[in-house]
């Protein structure tokens, strides 16, 4: 099976879902967790690996990564947009025939990708896939709450007889 990825751009989701970008007026650090546990389950939802990537252009140092349930959290490295990690990300894995998407608002960067073979996908189309995913997962709680588990083996009717017929015996 074609391994299947996902790459956000963090900063650009944040900047497009309107109640992550109130928050981020406040706290850019919690508008990241908040965007971390909106796409947490996503990639097991949807069968594939969602990498988070954030720009860390304000900060030294070396690339970082970090696992976090189902998901990877990237921080690019200095001087490093989003953008240009995704792009090498794109360049680097389409070559090994791998499917990937990019969840991006970015026009310029949008193309950019598409250019690469890579698919687009709008920060409106994301946020509404993981809304979706939400409900289809409470949907099946709720019906696992509501059906009552069996207390017994099911057996065919001709297989009950004989246990019966057995059960006379004694």
């Amino acid at each position: 099976m074609q391994e299947l990825f996902l790459l956000v751009d963090g900063y650009n989701m944040i900047g497009a879902w309107g109640h992550l970008k109130e928050i981020k007026k406040k706290s850019l650090e919690r508008a990241r967790e908040l965007l971390v546990e909106d796409l947490t389950g996503f990639g097991t939802i949807y069968k594939c690996r969602v990498i988070i990537v954030f720009d860390a252009y304000d900060v030294r140092g070396l690339e970082s990564c970090e696992k976090r349930h189902d998901l990877e959290i990237v921080f690019t490295r200095e001087n490093e947009t989003a953008d240009e990690y995704i792009e090498r990300f794109v360049a680097m894995h389409k070559r090994f025939g791998r499917k990937i998407w990019v969840a991006t608002s970015d026009a310029v960067q949008q193309w950019q990708i598409f250019g690469q073979g890579a698919l687009r996908k709008p920060a409106f189309e994301l946020l509404q896939e993981i809304r979706n995913a939400k409900v289809q997962v409470q949907e099946s709680v709720q019906r696992m709450k509501k059906e009552k588990p069996q207390n017994h083996i099911p057996i065919s009717g001709e297989i009950r007889a004989i246990f019966e017929e057995i059960r006379r015996r004694k």
